[in-house]
């Protein structure tokens, strides 16, 4: 069975096409500056590319640039989309209407556009791919959407509650949903299955770390909480943004500045985090490159980010009564050795020790980086939500 999982954002639409009968990528891309001027990347699995400067005015015209390069052309994989059985989509925010993966109807796709409010830069744009897809899509062909927000749906009230008045939790919906919820359930899965064990027995902290961080508990399976909150701003020091903040702080600053709420929301999400603080970049490679230099506000961001996520960890073993594992994952958490050896250090009285020599040569792969003494396992575990995505979609249309 052939499967296309679709990740929209508000001016992109990644894809990737896989055979689900041995799981393997057929063929990925991207099409991005939608609505800006356009262009597709596209990639096969046998190596054959595609790059084209192309006119999205909307995600409708880059769905149907998807279609033509997986149909014709040079790199084309399939002679039309009828091959294709089922197609997946992430959306970020599902709120507490989905709390599981869901088969696509009308009515689906403008709840989702519905809850835009909460998600202004994802949800719509996940709308308007959604129509666009269904377009073109040959009739019958059926469409799933797996939701980030629904696997932190199993956290308790008392721990996706703010302190503001109850009210604005009954008429605005304001509370704590969570993030990345699709990479930490595969993340958490694929541990317990490298660790032989039942993931029902489990207590694991799962460190997401990206341009975009989050971590979570997870209590036999299920997230009892998680670093991000109402939006994906809450939580660690992130490339552009601040992660948690003394809320009296953000309205100080705002004032200080003259902002409106938008242009403050614009400055916590897109300025601050490592761009802020180091003054030099929003990526984590350039940030460990410069504090290597010795650049203080680069160790500065280093260094808060490591202490950030030690944080956490120490207040979810509290949260579950004890953990079994941590795992890193992102682009962060899979590569950066320096990252986890600062996090795991002077962890010993929470039982966490790494090996410092196997953690610095692992990148991008699953393997065990704790030392043989350490009372809790540290892993290293590769992300994939699109297979996750493909793999709900799989479940879900062939029930």
């Amino acid at each position: 069975m052939i499967i296309l999982v679709v990740n929209a954002g508000s001016s992109s639409l990644k894809y990737q096409l896989l055979n689900m009968d041995d799981e393997s990528v057929i063929a990925k891309g991207n099409c991005d500056r939608i609505g800006i001027d356009g262009h597709i990347s596209h990639k096969t699995f046998d190596g054959r590319k595609a790059d084209e400067d192309c006119s999205f005015p909307t995600h409708t015209e880059a769905f149907a640039k998807l279609v033509e390069v997986l149909t014709t052309g040079e790199a084309s994989v399939i002679k039309s989309m009828d091959e294709i059985s089922a197609v997946g989509h992430r959306i970020v925010q599902g709120a507490e209407v989905f709390d599981k993966t869901t088969l696509v109807t009308d009515e689906v796709i403008q709840q989702i556009d519905d809850m835009s409010e909460l998600a202004p830069v994802h949800n719509h744009p996940h709308a308007l791919a959604l129509r666009a897809c269904k377009k073109v899509l040959p009739e019958g062909v059926p469409m799933v959407v797996v939701f980030d927000t629904a696997f932190h749906q199993t956290m308790p009230e008392k721990a996706f509650m703010f302190g503001l008045p109850y009210e604005d939790y009954e008429k605005y919906h304001v509370r704590k949903y969570g993030f990345h919820g699709t990479s930490h359930r595969f993340v958490s899965a694929a541990l317990a299955k490298a660790m032989g064990k039942d993931i029902k027995d489990l207590k694991i902290v799962s460190c997401h770390l990206g341009n975009g961080s989050s971590i979570t508990a997870v209590d036999g399976g299920k997230s009892v909480d998680t670093s991000m909150g109402f939006t994906p701003l809450d939580g660690v020091l992130m490339g552009t943004r601040t992660g948690a903040v003394d809320p009296s702080a953000v309205t100080f600053v705002q004032n200080k500045h003259g902002f409106t709420a938008s242009e403050m929301s614009e400055y916590m999400n897109k300025k601050s985090g490592f761009l802020g603080i180091s003054g030099i970049s929003s990526d984590n490679r350039d940030i460990t490159a410069a504090a290597a230099k010795g650049d203080k506000r680069a160790i500065l961001a280093s260094e808060m980010l490591q202490y950030q996520i030690k944080k956490y960890i120490g207040s979810y073993a509290a949260v579950m009564n004890g953990v079994d594992a941590v795992l890193f994952t992102g682009g962060i958490g899979e590569n950066a050795w320096e990252v986890r050896e600062g996090v795991c250090k002077d962890m010993e009285y929470f039982g966490i020790k790494i090996d410092t020599e196997v953690n610095k040569g692992t990148r991008g792969e699953l393997k065990k980086i704790s030392a043989p003494d350490s009372k809790v396992e540290v892993w290293v575990v590769p992300t994939n939500e699109e297979l996750l995505i493909a793999r709900d979609t799989l479940a879900m249309v062939t029930k």
